[in-house]
């Protein structure tokens, strides 16, 4: 009678907790980008390096979801960047630098999370242009302007995205300055749209930031910003076509206005204190797939980028024009050869570090208004 007791107590156990396995999950998930890049000026000389995640961030993560039951679960991420050449941390040696949030889904109700999150430019424009979609560094705009190639996440953030009706979905961010006193100091807001209906999909998007980077705690980390300035804002759009399982061709564009800056994450030499007025940017890109099967694809793109930057002394408008390929293959699902390369020519007379060509990836900016990049690599997925 014992056992028999024990034998059916054990069953009860075995099979709650199988309930509660299915219930709930947890997946481990990663990613290795490694490659050899060269870069015709770097600086005045030629580079040779080995890279770590230049196509697609080298990264390991962890998320899951509860079923809280109703159509409601609890949903959490946490993701590590890390350099695969040296062992380091990325994002700013930070544990969990790429997203950290935790948050609730719906189906009916849409989706809410809080922490270290992407705003919704990069949820739901970035894919549009090369650098956000498959290319990369060598694919971005000029100094990363509109944070396509994922420059930096949002911190103490709350966002929520819509459930997707006729093929809209929504999505909203406030990302909080965390500092008693300055509400304002450092904090970020963004919107954005984008509509899917079977091969055509379009996108519009805004993100406002207020002393971006002037703080560690803030809503964008001063070891993050791209510029830093009293305020600077974003609008973006984008669209693109399939045809069918061979191509894809999308147009992005985006605007950036930056106000009193006073630094440039990638400049060498940096303006003087107190010189500019205002920096603002527009990039135009057209890029494309095309697939000779499902496994072996070559991606083309050509971006234009105009500015407009105003100092104290005057006005200068300077160009870049950017050309960049990709060839892939895939071994299997998992695992991709590829090869890039990527040429930028800019036309300034500023007199400042714009007049140089600055390719993402390379090993530094030029020393003249050319530079050209190759990547040999390859990437597993895991």
């Amino acid at each position: 009678m014992k056992k028999t007791i024990l034998a059916v107590t054990a069953m009860g156990a075995m099979g709650f907790t199988l309930t509660s396995h299915a219930q709930s999950s947890v997946t481990l998930y990663g990613l290795i980008d490694e490659g050899f890049n060269f870069t015709t000026n770097a600086a005045g000389n030629r580079g040779y390096q080995m890279v770590s995640g230049d196509t697609a961030g080298s990264r390991w993560g962890l998320k899951g979801a509860e079923d809280l039951g109703g159509g409601m679960k609890a949903i959490f991420r946490l993701e590590n960047g890390f350099d695969t050449n040296t062992g380091r941390l990325g994002q700013g040696s930070r544990m969990f630098g790429r997203q950290a949030y935790v948050g609730l889904a719906s189906d009916y109700y849409g989706t809410l999370t809080m922490g270290r999150q992407y705003d919704p430019t990069i949820d739901m424009w970035s894919g549009f242009t090369a650098a956000g979609n498959w290319e990369g560094d060598l694919g971005a705009h000029p100094y990363d302007t509109d944070n396509a190639d994922y420059d930096f996440r949002i911190q103490n953030s709350v966002k929520y995205v819509t459930p997707t009706y006729a093929g809209l979905t929504g999505e909203l961010l406030y990302g909080f300055s965390n500092q008693a006193g300055g509400f304002a100091q450092n904090r970020v807001y963004s919107a954005a749209v984008q509509y899917q209906m079977g091969p055509l999909a379009a996108a519009v998007a805004y993100m406002k930031t207020n002393n971006g980077g002037s703080t560690f705690g803030g809503a964008m980390s001063s070891n993050e910003a791209v510029f830093t300035g009293t305020s600077q804002q974003n609008i973006d759009a984008g669209v693109s076509y399939k045809f069918g399982d061979k191509a894809t061709v999308a147009f992005a564009y985006s605007h950036v206005d930056v106000y009193n800056p006073t630094s440039n994450a990638y400049f060498v030499n940096q303006p003087a204190a107190g010189t500019q007025n205002s920096w603002k940017f527009d990039n135009f890109e057209v890029n494309g797939q095309y697939f000779f099967q499902s496994n072996f694809w070559l991606g083309a793109a050509y971006t234009f980028t105009h500015a407009h930057i105003s100092t104290t002394t005057g006005s200068a408008s300077p160009n870049w024009h950017q050309v960049s390929l990709m060839l892939d293959y895939d071994l299997s699902k998992r695992t991709s050869l590829y090869v890039q390369g990527s040429y930028q020519h800019a036309t300034g007379k500023t007199g400042t570090d714009f007049d140089n060509a600055y390719i993402f990836g390379s090993a530094a900016p030029s020393s003249s208004c050319n530079q050209m990049v190759y990547r040999v690599a390859m990437m597993h997925r895991f």
